[in-house]
């Protein structure tokens, strides 16, 4: 008997994965969460295929970083005006829009290809406990590494 499941739909399904974030390092945090919504965890990934699975974290407002970067980092945007270089602290960014830092790790750990926008559009990010994707939930990721 064949233990090959090659392109089926079972192989291609979808799994929604919740992560709590609270206490957790950044950069760690983003490159696990990548990985799942790359889907290099499953066994038919290819890197041409978008077969990665659905990610919902939760307790944004309460992410970590390690060293003095809660002091030191910037997020930068322009605003294409001249002069309209804006910069805002990390301090500032997690108490205005926590699900932006996040939502910027990830997508600075995914490949910059034509499935990057549709990768980001399967994480959900949330700055509290509470989302409305509570059916959905297949796994769950609280420990050390998601």
């Amino acid at each position: 008997m064949s233990q090959r499941v090659g392109s089926t739909s079972l192989a291609f399904a979808r799994v929604w994965h919740q992560v709590d974030a609270r206490e957790r390092v950044l950069g760690r945090l983003a490159r696990s969460i990548a990985v799942t919504l790359m889907g290099k965890h499953k066994p038919i990934y290819d890197p041409a295929v978008d077969a990665g699975d659905y990610v919902v974290v939760t307790n944004a407002s309460h992410i970590a970083v390690t060293g003095r970067k809660a002091e030191q980092k910037l997020y930068r945007h322009h605003t294409m005006y001249p002069g309209g270089l804006k910069e805002i602290p990390f301090k500032a960014m997690l108490q205005s829009k926590p699900e932006e830092i996040l939502r910027r790790a990830v997508s600075g750990m995914l490949p910059k290809n034509k499935l990057r926008e549709r990768r980001l559009e399967r994480l959900k990010i949330f700055p509290d406990e509470s989302h409305p994707y509570g059916a959905n939930i297949a796994k769950r990721y609280d420990g050390p590494s998601a």
